[in-house]
């Protein structure tokens, strides 16, 4: 599910390789996962639901 799609690094994970960061995934849905785990589990979200957390978090 994961591996034939195209994965980004978040802006805010300042390069290092111990840091604390997240990729993003975005096709017919968005798709979140911890960079240092990128066989591990992943967070599903449907393009309302990412546009609604997008939007959230922008309001702060």
């Amino acid at each position: 599910m994961t591996q034939d799609r195209t994965w980004r690094t978040s802006s805010y994970s300042g390069g290092a390789e111990d840091s604390n960061c997240v990729e993003v995934s975005l096709s017919h849905n968005a798709l979140v996962r911890d960079s240092k785990n990128a066989g591990g589990d992943v967070l599903a979200f449907s393009v309302p639901a990412w546009q609604n957390l997008l939007r959230s978090l922008g309001s702060r």
